[in-house]
């Protein structure tokens, strides 16, 4: 049998070559030759600014375009992540309308000179993306009262940085950028009309996106809530361009925007607070909701579970775990090993949290904050419930995922209950964990059930059970050493677990963007040694 490692060796040698040879071919006269063949359309419709309002965040001071120092701007010694705002031109949102035009225009034909041909940097896709619709929305200022050599200078520009985006698509794994370059594409189709390549070949890579990313209850197979409001966003966008430019709206756009938008208000409108499960951080969703009032959409959903998340809620209290299978390796890029955790909210205060997620790849954060020791749920001999490998010199994903079983959701006025198991740990440690969580409304008394049920029963193992606090909660452990007191903002609540040591640790929460705070967590700590170790445990209010 031939060796496996030497067919990976050859496989990465193969594709390496393969990647080295499409680069010198996308810097050949010969692409750009092709990415060139544009047609003599006009800049017809122009989209309103302000319908980009839900993704650009405006400000609220408006700069003109004589603050900035243009001799400079184009520095070679500029930062990674200043050069890519630079290029995307999205700063262009935050113009004053009372800005030089011809100052800006000139601003573009420099970028233009300089960046004519294709190469790997300027035109990277996500920028050329951005770029595309920054210019296009912000025609007031980047086309209006030009003359003749310059509009048919932007215009072939755009179209040809649009023939790119067509050319690349298929290359992109990354399903956030294909939604942007999609855009950008179906924008470009309607501002120059007379070219219906752009239009059709945008809407059927948008149509290629839904069917691969979407499942049929709205929400992103990523499972990742970020990813969910990020699409909703886009799809609204897509469809406010086709209403102002007065073309119909396709059906499926507007079905796709109605699933979203169910499992948008499922996941946070119905809470109106951010739950930190798979890649989630605090959010500004407030801002997002008012601009889907101005424009009027509406939805509702009263489901208990959506896509493996389930929340039970009333006026007082939210209850919601994670109950769903980890996703495949390609979409789990921003996945988090917490399966069966769970959050509990008293008067839109966090009581019980998961820890948050450090957005940056390049940390050695965001690593940690995979780890299944960062969410609340059980965790056996320090190891995660699903094992992670490189995709990429960036993105972890999942190489061994587990499967959610035995699930069970109960909802009445005086009695709730979630329950649920998965196999994360019947390969590594012949294990299966099981979680029932019961809520009593009139008590205001949380029970919990974990259950370990070993296959191997040759082999003991070390297990814990950890409960995540929000930064700003304080707990003191009893004299019995039985209970643990905490203080949430003004509330009192009590965890207790008689059969079990329980004790506090030092943690840390990653709940705001690609930052951390030091925080506290209630650990249970034990040594399954039975057939089924059974871990009760209770969090009453005071």
């Amino acid at each position: 049998m031939v060796n496996k490692k030497l067919l990976d060796d050859l496989n990465l040698i193969y594709l390496n070559t393969k990647k080295n040879i499409y680069k010198i071919y996308q810097n050949s006269s010969f692409y750009d030759k092709k990415i060139s063949r544009i047609f003599n359309n006009s800049f017809e419709y122009k989209p309103s600014p302000h319908l980009f309002s839900s993704i650009v965040k405006y400000q609220k001071k408006k700069y003109r375009i004589e603050d900035f120092a243009l001799k400079s701007i184009w520095q070679n010694d500029i930062k990674k992540k200043d050069y890519e705002k630079l290029n995307n031109f999205f700063w262009f949102f935050s113009l004053d309308l009372k800005s030089s035009k011809k100052t800006v225009q000139s601003l573009i034909v420099n970028w233009i000179k300089n960046n004519n041909r294709y190469n790997n940097k300027s035109w990277n896709f996500d920028l050329t993306s951005k770029r595309i619709i920054s210019w296009l929305s912000n025609h007031q200022l980047t086309y209006e009262d030009s003359d003749k050599e310059y509009k048919i200078k932007f215009d072939q520009c755009i179209q040809k940085q649009a023939n790119h985006l067509l050319s690349e698509m298929r290359n992109s794994n990354n399903f956030e950028n294909k939604i942007i370059g999609c855009a950008a594409i179906i924008l470009t189709g309607l501002a120059y009309q007379n070219n219906k390549n752009y239009l059709s070949n945008g809407l059927n890579i948008l149509k290629k996106i839904i069917k691969s990313s979407i499942d049929n209850q709205g929400f992103p197979n990523s499972r990742n809530i970020k990813q969910l409001s990020f699409y909703l966003k886009y799809f609204i966008v897509i469809r406010e361009w086709f209403k102002e430019s007065q073309n119909t709206v396709p059906e499926y756009i507007d079905e796709t925007i109605y699933y979203l938008g169910l499992s948008y208000a499922f996941i946070w409108q119905n809470i109106n607070h951010d739950i930190l499960f798979n890649g989630n951080y605090i959010s500004n969703n407030n801002e997002f909701d008012q601009y889907l009032k101005r424009f009027g959409y509406t939805f509702k959903n009263e489901n208990k579970e959506v896509s493996g998340y389930a929340v039970l809620r009333n006026k007082k209290i939210v209850l919601a775990m994670d109950v769903g299978d980890s996703p495949k390796g390609h979409l789990s890029k921003n996945y988090q090993s917490g399966a069966l955790s769970f959050e509990i909210i008293s008067n839109e205060k966090k009581l019980i949290s998961n820890s948050g997620y450090f957005f940056n790849k390049f940390n050695k954060l965001n690593r940690l904050s995979k780890s299944t020791a960062l969410q609340s749920t059980l965790i056996i001999e320090d190891h995660s419930s699903c094992n992670f490998k490189m995709a990429d010199e960036s993105n972890l994903v999942v190489d061994q995922g587990l499967k959610i079983t035995k699930k069970n959701i109960v909802f009445e006025d005086n009695y709730w209950k979630i329950s649920a198991s998965h196999n994360g740990y019947l390969k590594k440690f012949g294990s299966i964990h099981e979680r029932e969580i019961e809520f009593y409304p009139e008590q205001t008394k949380f029970i919990g059930f974990d259950k370990i049920l070993r296959k191997d029963i040759n082999r003991n193992n070390k297990f814990d059970i950890r409960f995540h606090l929000d930064p700003s909660t304080k707990v003191m452990k009893t004299q019995d050493n039985k209970s643990i007191l905490i203080e949430l903002e003004g509330e009192g609540w009590k965890f207790s677990c008689d059969k079990f040591d329980i004790n506090i640790d030092n943690g840390l929460y990653f709940g705001d963007k690609n930052s951390y705070k030091e925080n506290q967590n209630i650990f249970i700590s034990g040594i399954n040694d039975e057939a089924e170790k059974l871990i009760k445990w209770e969090i009453a209010k005071l």
